[in-house]
């Protein structure tokens, strides 16, 4: 086996490994040691300006290498992906504090996206189409865009970094990434190296680590990158569509951004089970997932009985060391969050919620808190939590509890349980989400499926066809194979 990747204080910049050029530099810390992992001199402006010129200048000849080349590199990044897999995973919960099992999930998540897009270049189809003009051909070609900018968060810094790289490489696109501050190895770093690896010409990938503050909007701006692909907030993504629609250089963007994810339990469901899925899509990673659970809400007929399974199920989760098998809750990603968390908390009491269950943080630790008789008014069923804390609502009927679902300015992925298949189908169908599951939690993503929210979750759809359509554009061209007859 191949050693072990190292020189993590490094970036690839414009075709070589190098340090950035800011005077600021950045240490990336485990959150629940505290050990420092490395540090990095950040990257400036001049050095993204480089970045952004390479990968247009070794895009082209990156597409022109053809499918089956650009292919063959991807299925290389698989295999090295299960080479890798221990290190990929250490790595994981050191740096982004994922459970051993979030960890395990994260790695086959990724390699699924790129093996999915592996046979992204064999199905970049252009076709003809029939003309009203007497002699012309119209041909459609399907195209890369040229440069592609993604910008990465740090709860799922591998996946959502390589659900747009592997496609948009496939389709023969330059990529430049700006990972989060947080994550700069698992949302970049890592990437680059297993694609150099791979075989991905110099240039073509480049990885930029700076201070959202300090290059964030440059990223956006400049006037090379084709795409914006962003995942995070809503506000910063708001931002970055104002930027890229509204300034000097028009660009495509694909936005996914907050959840307020609805976990609707009708009177009919089966409440054990519908508790587990809770306690599963609800906790899963700390509930730091855009799609975790935000807001249970229960029929009033089967609230108790599923309070009392629910918080029984929350008691057993083991909270402590990320690297344990058996831990369910890792920490805090860091000191701000954790703040933030504490904040919603106090909040949570002083609306009047009650409290089921709660504990004490220890460092970036913090134990599950579960309250009962939260309000649509309550902030925590009006904004995103992104931590170990939920509210449960009660419903008077179905008709309610689609209200409930419906009423938030967000709509990225959704759940309801039904002992009817039919019922739930169509209670899901009326829910104002880009998904949504019956008889399962929200926290759902197949790299063939379409995955993107509605409302203020988002623009565009991630995995699959949608991932071809988003990470390529169609060229009309016309041929007029005999003289055409003009009017004057």
């Amino acid at each position: 086996m191949a050693a072990q990747y190292k020189d993590w204080h490094l970036q690839p910049l414009g075709g070589e490994w190098c340090e950035g050029s800011s005077e600021t530099t950045r240490a990336v810390t485990n959150p629940h040691s505290g050990e420092e992992l490395t540090t990095i001199r950040l990257a400036t402006s001049e050095d993204l300006d480089i970045a952004y010129r390479k990968a247009e200048e070794a895009q082209k000849a990156w597409a022109a290498q053809g499918p089956s080349a650009r292919a063959a590199v991807l299925y290389r990044a698989v295999s090295i992906f299960d080479e890798r897999k221990d290190e990929i995973i250490d790595w994981l919960i050191r740096e982004s504090g994922s459970t051993r099992l979030k960890a395990n999930v994260e790695w086959g998540s990724v390699r699924a996206i790129t093996l999915e897009a592996a046979s992204m270049p064999g199905r970049a189809h252009g076709y003809t189409m029939p003309s009203d003009i007497p002699g012309k051909d119209n041909l459609v070609y399907r195209r890369p865009l040229g440069v592609v900018g993604v910008i990465s968060p740090w709860n799922f810094p591998l996946h959502l970094s390589q659900r747009s790289v592997a496609p948009a490489l496939a389709l023969g696109n330059g990529v430049v990434i700006k990972p989060a501050s947080d994550t700069p190895v698992t949302g970049g770093l890592l990437i680059a190296r297993i694609f150099e690896e791979a075989g991905l010409p110099p240039g073509v990938l480049n990885v930029v680590v700076g201070a959202g503050s300090e290059i964030g909007d440059d990223f956006v701006a400049h006037p090379v990158p084709a795409m914006i692909s962003f995942t995070g907030s809503t506000p910063v993504g708001k931002n970055i569509g104002r930027i890229a629609t509204g300034g000097a250089h028009i660009k495509k963007v694909a936005l996914e951004l907050g959840g307020n994810s609805p976990f609707v339990v009708l009177d009919d469901a089966d409440v054990p089970q519908a508790a587990k899925a809770a306690v599963f899509g609800k906790f899963l990673h700390q509930g730091q997932i855009c799609m975790a659970i935000n807001r249970i809400i229960v029929d009033q007929s089967r609230y108790d009985e599923f309070v009392e399974a629910f918080v029984a199920q929350v008691r057993t989760l083991k909270v402590g060391d990320p690297a344990d098998m058996d831990t369910a809750i890792g920490p805090i990603i860091n000191e701000s969050q954790l703040n933030g968390l504490l904040k919603k908390i106090a909040g949570a009491k002083a609306q009047g919620a009650t409290v089921l269950l709660e504990g004490e943080a220890d460092g970036q630790l913090l134990p599950p808190h579960v309250f009962g008789d939260v309000t649509p008014d309550m902030e925590l069923s009006a904004e995103e939590i992104f931590g170990p804390i939920v509210g449960i609502q009660k419903a008077r009927d179905e008709a309610h509890a689609l209200e409930l679902a419906n009423g938030t300015e967000f709509g990225l992925s959704s759940a309801v349980f039904s002992g009817s298949l039919e019922r739930g189908l169509d209670f899901a169908r009326q829910v104002r989400a880009g998904m949504i599951h019956v008889n399962d939690m929200p926290v759902n993503d197949e790299a063939a499926l379409p995955f993107g929210g509605e409302k203020n979750s988002g623009l565009g759809r991630f995995n699959g066809d949608w991932a071809l359509e988003e990470f390529s554009t169609v060229q009309w061209v016309s041929v007029q194979r005999t003289p055409r007859q003009y009017p004057f």
